[in-house]
């Protein structure tokens, strides 16, 4: 068998999946976040980009968890994009209210100090 064969590259090219499903949840992600951009006041934009991230993160957990896909895959999969939108979702949320995360930092750091002898 010759490595020309029609078979033999349908075999042994790379499968097209994570790059299908990278393009799916960029293209669910840039649409919303546009005309969040567009429509929303300056200063919520950050909060109600964070609120749609967590909710695509859910999403896609869900469909994650429906597929039967294993956490463990070597590749790319379902619960990778929801660990990535829930990490950049939060981030959003933090960084939507600086005083708030300030705040929040200032009280762990005293509720360490406190509980060391």
């Amino acid at each position: 068998m010759s490595a020309s064969s029609p078979d033999w590259f349908t075999r042994h090219a790379p499968s097209l999946e994570p790059f299908g499903t990278l393009a799916l949840f960029g293209l669910l992600t840039i649409a919303p976040a546009i005309l969040t951009l567009r429509t929303v006041e300056p200063e919520l934009v950050l909060p109600a980009f964070s609120v749609l991230l967590l909710a695509e993160a859910a999403v896609t957990g869900i469909v994650a968890h429906l597929m039967h896909i294993p956490e463990n895959a070597a590749d790319i999969t379902l619960w990778d994009f929801a660990g990535a939108l829930t990490l950049i979702g939060c981030a959003a949320a933090v960084f939507g209210e600086p005083d708030q995360a300030a705040l929040f930092l200032e009280e762990q750091a005293e509720l360490r100090s406190v509980s060391r002898p």
